[in-house]
């Protein structure tokens, strides 16, 4: 401890028996790099910061937007259209002005994604998609670097600590023992698909924190080699011990240059991009007499669409129902595209490729964002 002042912001951490000065300054002298800063990236950066982390990066692309703000509180409504990172770093230095806070406002990629992840002890995911995540595995088994991971949808959320401590001669288990291989793109709904509890990520982006700070310090039990669940619907907690799995270690590149040569959104992209209209293209096929436009989404899923006539057949039903849809050229969306393109696939196997099926690319938000919005702002 430096100074006076020093010692009284974290006065009431050091005073913890398990902790005290020496695990103080074990955070001190660390640095963790946060990869996003939405959702979860927002609590555990808070909270790092508080916590004394001497030095924090923040790498995402992103800027702020009205949608964020219900789950991503370290931003305001003066904050929209602004970078996160930039945003972030701003906040976190009037929170603590004693820490180093490093903002890379450009995306993580297999081009950069080594460089900087060589910088820090540390790596917590605050990541939305499968392409970042597996990247960032991949970089830090290479790299033999720690990563808490975290995940949210709707009312539930997952923590695990992954490549962390490497015991009796045995590597420590990562992303791909538990996940292998990436799901595509239009397989695994995301949280603008799928909406999200406000306070969800709050409490998952915070037991990242927690994570992070346990295994720097060296106090507790890290979840090495487990993943926790929890709902917020009933506060229920699921534990689920993971074993390393031999065959996934074959599936991470073996060397910095095949790293750089990895097209980790490829491995995630949908095949069948073909089928996909964007929002330009659906919005003159609504005004033709034959198309049949088709929402596969769940009764009651919001935004409400009543600006053009459409059938409901959810994506579930989608097979039990092909008599209703006899039209030449069927269009079908849903909240992001990504349920949508599942039912064009299944619409074209049905109808042996006869019909002129598409999906709404980036769903009937996009449409609405750029279609109905502007509109009702001129009224």
């Amino acid at each position: 401890m430096n100074t006076t002042a020093t010692y009284e912001r974290y006065q009431r951490q050091i005073t913890l028996k398990e902790f005290g000065i020496a695990t103080q300054e074990k955070l001190l002298h660390s640095k963790v790099l946060v990869a996003g800063a939405g959702g979860l990236g927002c609590p555990a950066l808070q909270y790092l910061a508080a916590a004394g982390v001497g030095t924090i990066g923040i790498v995402d692309d992103d800027v702020v937007a009205l949608s964020n703000l219900h789950r991503q509180v370290l931003y305001s409504m003066e904050d929209i259209g602004f970078s996160k990172v930039m945003v972030a770093a701003d906040k976190l230095k009037q929170l603590n002005n004693e820490i180093n806070i490093i903002p890379y406002n450009f995306r993580l990629t297999n081009q950069n994604a080594l460089d900087i992840i060589a910088e820090y002890d540390l790596i917590l995911d605050g990541t939305d998609n499968f392409s970042s995540r597996y990247m960032i595995n991949d970089a830090c088994v290479l790299l033999n670097k720690p990563f808490v991971y975290g995940a949210i949808l709707s009312f539930e959320g997952q923590v695990a600590l992954f490549n962390g401590n490497h015991t009796n001669n045995k590597r420590a288990v990562h992303y791909r023992d538990l996940f292998p291989h990436p799901p595509k793109n239009n397989e695994v709904m995301n949280c603008a698909e799928a909406g999200v509890l406000g306070v969800l990520p709050g409490v998952i982006g915070t037991m990242q924190a927690n994570e992070a700070i346990k295994f720097i310090t060296g106090i507790g039990k890290t979840l090495t080699g487990k993943l926790i669940t929890w709902n917020a619907l009933d506060n229920s907690f699921y534990e689920l011990y993971l074993s390393v799995n031999e065959a996934a270690q074959a599936l991470i590149p073996k060397n910095r240059d095949a790293f750089l040569k990895m097209d980790y959104e490829w491995l995630c992209a949908s095949a069948e991009t073909g089928l996909e209209i964007n929002a330009d293209a659906f919005n003159d096929l609504i005004h033709e007499s034959n198309t049949i436009i088709i929402d596969v989404r769940e009764q009651g899923e919001q935004p409400f669409v009543d600006e053009f006539k459409h059938l409901q057949i959810p994506l579930s039903a989608i097979q039990s129902n092909k008599t209703l849809i006899n039209g030449d050229t069927i269009v079908l969306f849903c909240q992001s595209g990504k349920r949508s393109l599942q039912a064009a696939r299944i619409l074209n196997e049905l109808f042996h490729h006869s019909k002129k099926i598409y999906s709404l690319k980036d769903g009937i938000v996009e449409w609405k964002r750029k279609y109905v919005l502007p509109q009702t702002e001129n009224k």
